[in-house]
């Protein structure tokens, strides 16, 4: 597995069939120095996909960002992504640990699942990530996921802990006090007015 990752904002990319707009959109936001990058695009084609992620993976080297592939092991290894991000229809976290091997990242959605996490913990996952944590405009329907799990899953697990759902600049204190690694950002960092001064605020607050 890898070694420890940078703690800080988790920037996941909105979905978008615009590559134009949507890697100008991250490129501004780089500019922040968010901790990671998630490539997630649910609304295009693949070989879209595969061209954004490509181009995105190259912001991102340049830019300092560790770079992950949202559902897609056989993407992220093709576009050489730092690693893969899977939910629960995305296939089995044992599986994509033998496929990315012990250097690149495995991170593993787990909701509001707490054996999940231990789950994918033992399948080889680097990080859990929980959520719903706030309303979210993404996912309005997702469960929402208690400030307790983080704390038990630092408690417990022994891997970074990821947090996601409605985050916002003004909530997301509580998730770092309540121990959160990273907190997984879409809507309040790319409809911002400055992105990269929102990316900055956010992962100030891990540094401070």
């Amino acid at each position: 597995m890898t070694d420890r990752l940078p703690r800080g904002l988790y920037l996941v990319t909105p979905d978008s069939r615009d590559a134009g707009q949507l890697l100008g959109r991250l490129e501004d936001a780089l500019r922040g120095r968010p901790a990671l990058v998630q490539y997630r695009n649910k609304l295009a084609d693949p070989a879209a996909r595969r061209e954004q992620a490509a181009a995105a993976a190259a912001l991102c080297r340049a830019a300092g960002a560790l770079f992950i592939v949202n559902d897609s092991v056989e993407l992220a290894l093709e576009v050489g992504a730092d690693g893969v991000h899977m939910g629960r229809e995305d296939g089995d976290p044992a599986a994509a640990r033998a496929a990315l091997g012990d250097d690149l990242i495995l991170g593993v959605s787990c909701y509001d699942d707490f054996e999940r996490a231990r789950s994918a913990v033992a399948a080889g996952a680097d990080y859990v990530a929980f959520g719903t944590m706030f309303p979210s405009s993404v996912k309005p329907d997702a469960p929402r996921a208690p400030l307790e799990l983080v704390r038990r899953a630092r408690d417990e697990l022994g891997v970074q802990v990821a947090c996601i759902g409605g985050i916002t600049l003004e909530n997301v204190s509580q998730l770092v006090a309540a121990g959160a690694d990273f907190v997984a950002v879409i809507s309040d960092v790319f409809r911002a007015e400055d992105p990269a001064a929102r990316a900055a605020a956010i992962q100030a607050l891990f540094e401070d």
